[in-house]
């Protein structure tokens, strides 16, 4: 079966599930182009307040297809540059999308798997769950941004350790580190990140837009530049008719429904 893109609600949470379980849900372009679309769909609909991202069975994803990587050695390097850049749109799309993006990760977290994890803006795994840049290990480099996240987040030494070496590390190590939100217990990572959804699903729509955005600014912004933009931000916030409805719950001590 060929490789697809789920995509289900649940309440106002849009689950995406990598579906190609016979390959262990290894990635592809029609995946790519899938995930950019869906988020652009969720951006456009108010109902939809958060995204998780998981893999179908007891795999999140093994990363890239390696048949497929080693049929377009015969073909011009064009073909692979172009299936890394829909791949890197997708990460981007993640990113950028001004909506909670969650990781549920079961199994294992392998290369471009791991990468797409890193991308997300919360990760909830399954503690005995385990994450490997797998590169090095066939003979390649890092792609999907997984690079780029692991030094801004752990240091040198580990990060060498993960590319370099194709270490495999644990969700509970990961944990210590700060990379995965929360552990649970084995084929709960989807109901833990739903929780977690849900949560985030009752906070102000705008705020969480703000927040995503402060922080991906955060480390190429000057702290001046930085405190201009928070600045910004709260300004906006406060005039939001969100801002009106968090304050005057807080003081009636009543629970905010907001727009």
């Amino acid at each position: 079966m060929p490789a697809e893109l789920k995509s289900t609600s649940r309440g106002r949470t849009m689950v995406l599930t990598l579906s190609n379980p016979e390959q262990r849900n290894a990635l592809g372009p029609e995946l790519y182009a899938a995930g950019v679309e869906a988020l652009n769909a969720a951006d456009s609909n108010p109902d939809v307040r958060s995204v998780v991202i998981a893999g179908e069975g007891p795999w999140f994803s093994a990363g890239g297809n390696l048949q497929r990587l080693l049929a377009n050695r015969q073909r011009p390097p064009e073909v692979q540059a172009q299936s890394i850049e829909a791949m890197h749109s997708w990460i981007e799309a993640i990113r950028t999308f001004p909506k909670p993006v969650i990781a549920a990760v079961e199994g294992a977290a392998a290369g471009a798997g791991f990468s797409l994890a890193l991308a997300c803006d919360f990760i909830i795994a399954a503690d005995d769950a385990i994450f490997v840049m797998a590169y090095s290990n066939v003979g390649l480099s890092p792609d999907g941004g997984g690079s780029w996240t692991l030094s801004q987040t752990l240091p040198r030494q580990l990060v060498s350790e993960l590319l370099m070496a194709g270490e495999r590390i644990a969700a509970p190590r990961l944990h210590q580190l700060g990379l995965v939100n929360r552990l649970v217990s084995r084929g709960g990572a989807l109901d833990a990140a739903l929780t977690l959804a849900e949560q985030l699903n009752a906070r102000a729509p705008n705020v969480l837009a703000s927040i995503k955005e402060l922080i991906n600014e955060a480390p190429a912004a000057t702290l001046n530049r930085q405190l201009a933009s928070e600045r910004d931000h709260f300004v906006r916030n406060l005039h939001h008719a969100n801002g009106g409805i968090g304050i005057t719950a807080f003081l009636a001590k009543q629970t905010p429904d907001y727009e």
